[in-house]
């Protein structure tokens, strides 16, 4: 990454198809956060159990494995503004459903495991979907601008990204305050609808027609491409095991409950405190860049991510927490750069969508894993020693990274 003014990264802007899908990703992030903080807070505020909101991950998560592949060869054959359109209205249709089973007729008509049952489906739907979306997106990117204002892109991408991450929760915890789940669920859906706008106004984009090799080909050649450069396993195996036992964060339900007792206003800022994080670190490295020893650098981020978790664990102040999971968030922010930049710059056009569902099945399993890993643990162990042996080991995983990945640790500039 190389050192660039300010006013030089507000340049893309002036692409306005660029400038169409920031605003269509900032809503459809914006509203999913939205929905997803509501939904695990209601979840565990009617079932009192961790390991539901362990299970809420494990829905999400299925669809990488069952899903994502299939769909990373399905968008490298298929126009991408459409389908990211078709998700959105997919979501649209998702999002009509959880207004249904969240309704106080339901509430009151069905128990609590048949709504719990309900929430799951939904997740699992969801998952499905961004199985499509998250390949469709990191595809069009690079149809929407020139290739020398790529990093500039990936910088505006993530951003956005960031900040619907912020905002969603933060949302949802203040209505949370005065409004019913249901209503929230609604100006999800709105939201959702909204963004379908802008993506309208993207004009659909040229295929790059290659020889079809098949299904099955295609996924083994994507697979071939990842497994044989070492970095971009590397970067991709980081964010799966170091995450996976780092994945607190699906536990803010009960230590914003049970734990700080700070209620849903607290929980939003709990939620939102990583993304703050990672927002704050974007801003910072556009000033001062990953200049040299980018992947010295990723890996001991991560270490100070687990270090950050660990006592994020052990904390009973509020403020202290937030604190540890706002700066677990700056250190992660420098993996997701480095991630994002080597997937983008050492990926080929034609393999995009499969290398996308790759690393959206690392990802999700890095998150929703970890989700159902920290859920599965606090009802075997307990919250916080689940928590604390989580960054344990997010801590080893890098360790063993550092010596078996040497190209990584040789990986100097991001350009």
């Amino acid at each position: 990454m190389v050192r660039q003014h300010p006013l030089v990264l507000l340049t893309i802007l002036r692409e306005r198809e660029f400038s169409y899908f920031l605003s269509t990703r900032f809503l459809v992030i914006f509203s999913l956060y939205m929905q997803t903080t509501v939904l695990s807070y209601l979840l565990y505020k009617l079932t009192k159990d961790p390991l539901s909101l362990g299970l809420l991950g494990l829905a999400e998560v299925i669809p990488a494995f069952s899903v994502a592949l299939f769909a990373g060869y399905f968008v490298d054959k298929n126009e991408k503004r459409t389908l990211y359109l078709r998700c959105i209205l997919f979501y649209i249709l998702n999002a009509i459903f959880f207004i249904v089973i969240t309704s106080q007729f339901f509430l009151q008509h069905y128990t609590v495991a048949t709504i719990s049952t309900f929430i799951y489906i939904g997740m699992f739907t969801s998952g499905c979907i961004r199985s499509f979306l998250a390949p469709s997106s990191f595809s069009l990117i690079p149809l929407l601008i020139k290739k020398t204002d790529m990093p500039n892109a990936i910088t505006w991408s993530s951003t956005t990204w960031m900040l619907g991450s912020i905002l969603g929760p933060l949302t949802a915890g203040f209505l949370m305050t005065f409004m019913s789940v249901t209503s929230i669920l609604v100006i999800t859906g709105i939201g959702l609808s909204l963004s379908s706008f802008f993506i309208f106004r993207i004009k659909p984009k040229e295929i790059s027609l290659q020889q079809d090799l098949g299904i099955i080909k295609s996924l083994k050649e994507g697979f071939r491409f990842v497994f044989k450069h070492q970095i971009i396993l590397a970067v991709l195996s980081l964010d799966l095991f170091a995450v996976l036992f780092g994945g607190a964060e699906a536990l803010l339900p009960v230590f914003s409950t049970d734990i700080l007792k700070v209620g849903e206003v607290g929980f939003g800022w709990l939620r939102s405190a990583h993304g703050i994080g990672s927002l704050l670190l974007f801003f910072i490295l556009s000033y001062v860049p990953l200049k040299t020893q980018a992947g010295n650098k990723m890996m001991f981020s991560i270490i100070g991510f687990g270090l950050c978790i660990i006592l994020f664990g052990i904390s009973k102040n509020f403020y202290l927490s937030f604190v540890c999971l706002l700066v677990a968030g700056m250190f992660d922010g420098i993996s997701v750069v480095t991630r994002h930049s080597v997937l983008q710059l050492e990926t080929p056009s034609e393999m995009k969508g499969r290398v996308s569902s790759i690393n959206m099945m690392f990802i999700s399993s890095s998150n929703e894993l970890g989700a159902f890993e920290s859920g599965m643990a606090a009802r075997l162990f307990g919250t916080v020693p689940s928590v604390v042996f989580g960054g344990i080991m997010t801590i080893i995983v890098v360790i063993i990274t550092f010596f078996a990945a040497p190209k990584l640790r040789a990986l100097n500039k991001l350009t």
